[in-house]
Parts: C-alpha cells; sequence; structure tokens
C-alpha cells in the first residue's frame, strides 16, 4: 500500500487539513481522508507512519458500525465505489482510508472521558485533587483507575493546544441541555467500548469524542471514534496503578521526541527508521485487538 502524506484532488474542494485528516466539501456531504501524517505535542511530523491511515479509518468505521445503538453517527459509506463520480479517479488513494459523511454543525468542545488517572488529568490531580475541577478521592496515583468515568471537555484550538475545561464552562459554551446530552452519550459509549475492549485484553484509560448537530437536530457522533490517535489503550495484562503502561498509541513517538533537546515546536526532527516501524506496530495491534 502506498504512504499518502497528503492529498491534493484537483476537481475537488479542499475543506480543512487538520493534523492527519484532510477534509473535502462535495456539496451535500464531506470527504474525509485520513492520511499517514503523524502528530506529536501539536507538531506534525515530517515523517508519516506508514499504513497509520488504513488502520485509523478503519477503526473508526468499526465503532461507528458498532455503537448505532447508542447515538447515530455521521458515516454513510467507506466503500468507494459508492462515492459520488468525482471522487472514483482518485480510488487507489481513497481506498481503506477514507469516508463519505453527513454535514453537521460541529459543537466547539472535546468531549474527552476518562476512567484512569493520566496525562493532563494527573498533572491537575497532583496539584488540587481535582480533573477539570471535578473532585476525586484523595491518595490516587497514577494511572490509578476513578470510581467510575468523568466527562472531563476541553476547548477546541484551530492553533496551539486545547485546553482543558469544566463540564460548568462546556454548558455555557453549548448551553446545558446539549452539554448534558453529548456528556451523557460520551459516557455511555466509553463504557461499551471499555466493556468490549477489557475482553480483548485491553484497558480503555481515556478517549476523545466529536459530537455534531444535524439539520433535524440530532446529535450525530462524528470525526473518529476510538482510534489510537484519540485513545490511550494499556495492555490489561500488565496494568498496575503508579507504573508506566503498556500503550497502543502514539507513545513510542513521545517518548523518543521527549529523549531529545527538541523545544516542541516545528520544525520537528527527523524520526529514526526503528521509531517509525514501532509505531506502526503499535497501530496494528491495537487494529488485531479491536476488530479481531
Amino acid at each position: 500500500m502506498a504512504t499518502v502524506y497528503k492529498t491534493d484532488f484537483d476537481n475537488l474542494k479542499l475543506m480543512q487539513r487538520g493534523k492527519v485528516r484532510d477534509v473535502y466539501d462535495l456539496g451535500d456531504y464531506l470527504l474525509i481522508v485520513a492520511t499517514d501524517r503523524i502528530s506529536a505535542f501539536d507538531v506534525i511530523m515530517n515523517d508519516p507512519i506508514p499504513e497509520k491511515g488504513q488502520i485509523l479509518s478503519q477503526i473508526s468505521a468499526f465503532w461507528f458500525k458498532n455503537t448505532t445503538h447508542i447515538v447515530k453517527n455521521h458515516l454513510i459509506t467507506n466503500n468507494v465505489d459508492e462515492y459520488p463520480a468525482e471522487c472514483l479517479q482518485y480510488k487507489t488513494e481513497l481506498e481503506g482510508r477514507s469516508m463519505l459523511v453527513r454535514k453537521c454543525k460541529v459543537f466547539p468542545i472535546e468531549c474527552i472521558v476518562r476512567g484512569y488517572v493520566a496525562g493532563s488529568g494527573w498533572k491537575e490531580y497532583k496539584r488540587q485533587g481535582t480533573i477539570c475541577g471535578i473532585p476525586l478521592p484523595a491518595g490516587l496515583v497514577e494511572f490509578s483507575k476513578l470510581p467510575g468515568p468523568i466527562f472531563t471537555p476541553s476547548t477546541k484550538a484551530e492553533v496551539g493546544h486545547d485546553e482543558n475545561i469544566s463540564p460548568d464552562v462546556a454548558s455555557k459554551l453549548i448551553g446545558k441541555e446539549s452539554s448534558d446530552k453529548i456528556a451523557s452519550l460520551s459516557i455511555r459509549l466509553y463504557s461499551f467500548a471499555a466493556d468490549y475492549l477489557e475482553k480483548r485484553g485491553l484497558i480503555l484509560a481515556d478517549t476523545k469524542f466529536e459530537f455534531g448537530l444535524t439539520e433535524d437536530g440530532d446529535i450525530m457522533l462524528i470525526d473518529e471514534a476510538l482510534t489510537p490517535d484519540s485513545s490511550r489503550f494499556w495492555l490489561k495484562e500488565e496494568y498496575a496503578p503508579g507504573k508506566e503502561q503498556i500503550n497502543f498509541d502514539k507513545q513510542v513517538l513521545r517518548d523518543y521526541l521527549e529523549s531529545l533537546a527538541w523545544n516542541k515546536t516545528p520544525p520537528p526532527p527527523v524520526l529514526p527508521n526503528e521509531i517509525i516501524s514501532k509505531t506502526k506496530d503499535k497501530y496494528l495491534e491495537a487494529f488485531r485487538r479491536v476488530t479481531g
């Protein structure tokens, strides 16, 4: 399979080029293409991870098809033969790494659910015993399991870092009714996926969802779902609070970058083949465990 770092489809209207996805406006629909780009610390690396786009697309499609009992989603089809005619000349680049989706008005918050204390949540908990302002029991250590999953939203930054916000601030941004609804949907999605993954030897430590609103007023799950880019997956059999976990995401890349004298701003360092290969292996292992 050819590696795709970015797409340039001349006769399609490019709407957005994100850290990983290129999004094209097809009028009534959007075409989302997952490239092999990878970012860390909000910087896009110059070196792609081969097959990453296919892996992310297939995992998202799997979850979209298996969570419709909880919430509708924007996926129309990921079969390129069913795309509008103007897309078909790009079939080779689109195969396995793209989706035709419904248009929605996107809610301007990231919907993060945490079942464990990790990442920015651990940093806040150490300082003040809370995550996103939510008080938590005393005495938790890094990677402790929380008493139950919590909704910890963040802002969606066009540039720079997303910022953690409290559920109250999310309510003010999008309205209490919408905020309560997507918080509830986020927790239900997390709980369903966490139960599913546990049977397959993975712990879902935390994950990020995005939601949109259709013209009919339906809330839909959009963007990606429960991928190694949007979630922390840990190996269940090796899990123990207070020690480093075995990850199935881009932690290999982050750890490598942390070992360098790099200031986490562009330009990014060149990635050694070994790091590219190890990162790809982690994504592949996550794919196999998730989809079977």
